[in-house]
């Protein structure tokens, strides 16, 4: 079976081979221990074994608003931590490599999943090891997208990056089946009910530290650092061409000039910070600010989408509806929309592209969540105490649909921003706005699970509509602001956001390389 792809110039077929393949699916794997946290953690702290163990953390003493509190501090310290991990990256991944910064990232995140998992008699070991992760997960999500963009050619580029969606989709799936096979295994008062979720952590982040050492570093940071021998090496190896092949000699020139755009912007100022003072320069520059702005703002709208909250506080969203075996349909929502990243990641992300996706997706996801908050609003069917028939009706109509939701959100906002932001910026700042791409993700996100509880609370079923609202406006956006990113090349993107060069005549036209001409439709074995 083959896939439909669209190439920037004539490509070898040996370049599309088990070593890229295999290389992008261990540097995604990093995503499994996020995904795994959105998915573990709501249900986690829920239960009455974390609540009730007071000489631990006394919880189930706490009023309704206070433990709300108590919850999102839980959840969002990760997401805070993970927000100065995305910044630290940058400067990690310049010095170090990618590969390295990786291994760092992983030791760190086993370390906060131990502290986790056996933490002595006091709340502030949760707190310490949530935030020890989150600042390992912010690493990692500052690494892995531009990582893998490195790595790839551009005509599966959207596909291999995607992999990083999936396995953030593949640890979700894991949390809410563990989760319900806890429930129906383990006492819920049970110590075991808590610590074994925390626990499971440290597999995924143990694979992840083991599969780094059969990586190869990025032929564009070895260059970087004029080890031109140590690039060839790595490039010949992922392209499975040899050194004087042409198309290897090519891509080690475009390689070339793209290093010398991102030398220019440091003009003259060695070191970390004479490259941040030049690329502050370079992202207010028209046709690169806008793309700054882009990242920033599909972020946000990504996590205002509800997914993340469904994701985090899947125990007070589905008992909203009425639903009371919480645990099984966040598994099968999971595993539904896990399903449909895959699908879309692989199959179709370079034929349908980005732009289509994200509007679509949006007005459908809109409207299912429309229907189950105006359905909380009329049955109230976590409250009442008889629930009749065409409340019933109602429920079965709101759970179905926010399956549905899953699907739609799977091939929109789901991981387009990863994709769109880890390939449209110049060569010369992209491993800074990786950084900065996850530094936007982490911030939504923060605000977004630090607010959901006290949002239920204070809105009840508004919140449905409130995240309905959001998706249309996402729709509209998209419409007017998200231009088409699929296949192209640097130029082309820097033609396509308006970037005309710099006004510096010594700089001029390094962001600009020659134009090859396209190969259209290319099947792919």
């Amino acid at each position: 079976m083959g896939w439909k792809v669209v190439e920037d110039r004539p490509t070898p077929p040996e370049v599309y081979n088990w070593r890229l393949y295999s290389s992008a699916i261990l540097i995604a794997w990093g995503a499994i221990t996020f995904g795994y946290d959105g998915a573990f953690l709501g249900t986690t702290i829920a239960r009455a074994s974390f609540k009730r163990e007071s000489k631990y953390f006394g919880l189930d003493k706490l009023s309704s608003t206070a433990y709300a509190n108590v919850s999102s501090n839980i959840t969002s310290c990760f997401q805070a931590a993970a927000f100065f991990g995305a910044a630290a990256s940058w400067a990690s991944l310049e010095s170090f490599g990618r590969r390295i910064t990786l291994q760092i990232s992983s030791v760190l995140f086993l370390v906060g999943c131990i502290l986790q998992t056996v933490p002595p008699m006091n709340l502030a070991y949760i707190y310490a090891g949530r935030s020890i992760c989150g600042f390992a997960v912010g690493g990692i999500t500052g690494t892995v997208p531009s990582y893998i963009s490195e790595l790839s050619i551009p005509s599966i580029r959207g596909r291999l990056t995607g992999l990083f969606e999936i396995a953030y989709q593949l640890g979700t799936v894991i949390g809410f089946w563990i989760n319900y096979g806890i429930d129906q295994h383990i006492s819920k008062t049970s110590k075991q009910s808590w610590v074994i979720p925390m626990g499971v952590q440290l597999i995924p982040g143990g694979v992840l530290l083991i599969g780094t050492f059969f990586l190869k570093e990025s032929p564009l940071f070895y260059l970087k650092h004029d080890k031109e021998a140590q690039a060839v090496n790595s490039l010949t190896y992922l392209r499975k061409l040899p050194a004087d092949h042409p198309y290897i000699m090519e891509e080690i020139g475009l390689y070339r000039d793209r290093i010398a755009h991102e030398r220019s912007v440091v003009r003259g100022k060695p070191g970390l910070l004479g490259y941040l003072r030049g690329a502050a320069r370079e992202c207010v520059l028209p046709g690169i600010r806008n793309r700054v702005a882009l990242a920033f703002i599909m972020f946000a709208l990504q996590n205002f989408s509800g997914a993340n909250a469904i994701n985090y506080y899947s125990p007070t969203l589905f008992a909203s509806i009425g639903i009371t075996n919480t645990s099984l349909y966040t598994g099968i929502y999971g595993l539904v929309k896990a399903i449909g990243s895959i699908i879309f990641y692989v199959y179709f992300i370079d034929m349908w592209g980005r732009r289509q996706p994200w509007m679509f997706s949006s007005i459908a996801c809109a409207a299912c969540l429309l229907y189950v908050g105006i359905y909380v609003k009329v049955g109230h069917p976590a409250t009442a105490t008889v629930i009749s028939e065409s409340t019933a009706r109602g429920g079965t109509a709101a759970t179905t649909l926010i399956m549905f939701y899953s699907v739609f959100w799977s091939f929109g906002a789901n991981g387009l921003p990863w994709i769109v932001t880890a390939e449209i910026y110049p060569i010369g700042i992209r491993g800074l706005c990786g950084a900065y791409a996850a530094m936007c993700q982490w911030l939504w996100q923060f605000v977004i699970t630090k607010s959901t509880p006290s949002m239920f609370l204070a809105m009840g079923w508004g919140v449905w509509i409130f995240f309905a609202g959001c998706l249309v406006l996402s729709a509209v956006w998209a419409f007017f602001f998200l231009p088409e990113t699929k296949g192209l090349r640097l130029d082309e993107m820097d033609e396509l956001f308006g970037f005309a060069g710099h006004a510096d005549p010594a700089t001029a036209g390094m962001a600009v390389h020659d134009k090859a001409p396209k190969v259209n439709q290319v099947e792919v074995v």
